[in-house]
């Protein structure tokens, strides 16, 4: 096996063991100690790829990210000018974000309880930094491809959309029986900006 396959086998490994006991102890509990019997890598093999437990779950977050661009550039891809297809990879991820059991909501919610310390505050922005480049990237390619009108300010909306999805990623740890703003309503406030009027 090549250096770069077995690198990704690893991560790979540290990150399902991670989401697995996430769901099974929620964040505070889990020990590095936890990941190590969970994944069966050593403690050194663990901090080859990370410094802490809080990074790993700065991974989580940042795996959710790439999983959801990567459907989207696959049916950006496929039906290069339609709106639906690409618009629907986005929507489908959407719906986690008012799950109150859902691995990176928890993360998200943990970390921010953390966010003075250095590490934790910079995974963050770094969350924050990629989900604000991944919208606009969405949307000029939506604009490249005649699907979203050019009008739109990508930067600004891209700035709104991620708010929101932080907004309701927080929300999913409340107990709230009646939400006014669903993750539904969040796809259609989103098609309706973006989608041209015919």
């Amino acid at each position: 096996m090549k250096q770069e396959e077995r690198r990704e086998q690893t991560i790979r490994l540290l990150l399902e063991a991670t989401k697995s006991l996430v769901r099974e102890k929620g964040c505070s509990s889990l020990t590095l100690k936890d990941i190590m019997e969970r994944s069966e890598l050593s403690k050194g093999a663990i901090f080859h790829y990370v410094k802490s437990k809080d990074e790993l779950f700065a991974w989580v977050l940042l795996e959710r990210l790439e999983e959801t661009n990567n459907r989207f550039m696959s049916e950006v891809g496929r039906k290069g000018g339609e709106f639906e297809g690409p618009m629907g990879s986005i929507a489908g991820s959407l719906n986690s974000l008012e799950e109150s059991d859902d691995v990176t909501n928890k993360v998200f919610v943990y970390l921010l309880g953390k966010e003075e310390e250095p590490a934790v505050a910079e995974a963050l922005n770094q969350f924050y930094e990629r989900s604000v480049q991944l919208s606009r990237s969405w949307i000029t390619a939506g604009q490249q491809r005649g699907v979203i009108p050019a009008a739109i300010d990508a930067d600004r909306t891209a700035e709104l959309f991620v708010l929101i999805s932080l907004g309701l990623r927080v929300r999913s740890s409340f107990s709230i029986v009646n939400s006014q703003f669903t993750a539904a309503q969040f796809v259609q406030l989103i098609t309706g900006m973006l989608k041209p009027t015919t």
